[in-house]
């Protein structure tokens, strides 16, 4: 790390925006296929008011700001909460610090997956079921009842119900809305397939031949 910088790293692919007396801060999440985002970060200065038109600057270190923020972000769960969000001790995290963030990271999630058990057994509503809840179900690999999502869908041309994309034949109507993958799955017939007929090669036209000469 070099001087007067510091980096935040990000296990997730949830962003942030956060609001600082001392500046306004992205904290992106990762791209996809990324193992975690990087956000390197220089120091800064707050203006502190003495009174009587009387300002003091600051000083903020690059660490104290990557400390500050993800204080911030960490702390929005309640009680031991932990985003995925933590200040590298150089330019990249270590393994052992990547270890131990996803570690923590697990554990707030099995803890979020928890409460959303609790809750859905008490008012089976998603309507109680939060964003973080969802979140955590999705990165565990569980297959939860009120893990809801919501899936792309378009009109059936036969009889306008929503059907979700990729869907080969309308349960409704029956209408075939993909007609190769229906009839792979012996949903459709197989498509005939047309041979263009045969041109027959034209014959070339005979030779004339040379009339007798007309006799006297």
């Amino acid at each position: 790390m070099t001087q007067g910088t510091a980096v935040i790293v990000n296990l997730t692919e949830q962003s942030w925006t956060l609001h600082r007396s001392y500046g306004t801060y992205q904290v992106r999440g990762c791209a996809p296929g990324e193992p975690y985002a990087l956000i390197p970060l220089s120091g800064t200065r707050a203006v502190m008011d003495l009174g009587d038109k009387r300002t003091l600057e600051v000083p903020i270190t690059a660490r104290e700001v990557a400390q500050d923020l993800c204080r911030e972000i960490n702390a929005d769960g309640g009680e031991d909460s932990f985003f995925g969000v933590f200040v590298a001790q150089g330019e990249r995290p270590e393994d052992d610090e990547l270890t131990e963030a996803r570690r923590r990271l697990a554990v707030f999630y099995r803890s979020m997956v928890a409460s959303a058990d609790r809750e859905w057994e008490r008012s089976h509503s998603y309507l109680f079921i939060n964003d973080v809840q969802r979140r955590a179900a999705r990165s565990l690999g569980l297959e939860k009842e009120w893990f809801y999502q919501a899936r792309e869908t378009s009109d059936c041309p036969g009889c306008g119900e929503k059907v979700r994309a990729g869907v080969a034949v309308c349960k409704t109507c029956g209408a075939i809305l993909d007609r190769d993958k229906a009839a792979k799955l012996g949903l459709a017939p197989v498509p005939a397939v047309v041979h263009a007929p045969a041109v027959e090669a034209a014959k070339p036209a005979p030779a004339p031949t040379a009339s007798a000469p007309a006799r006297r």
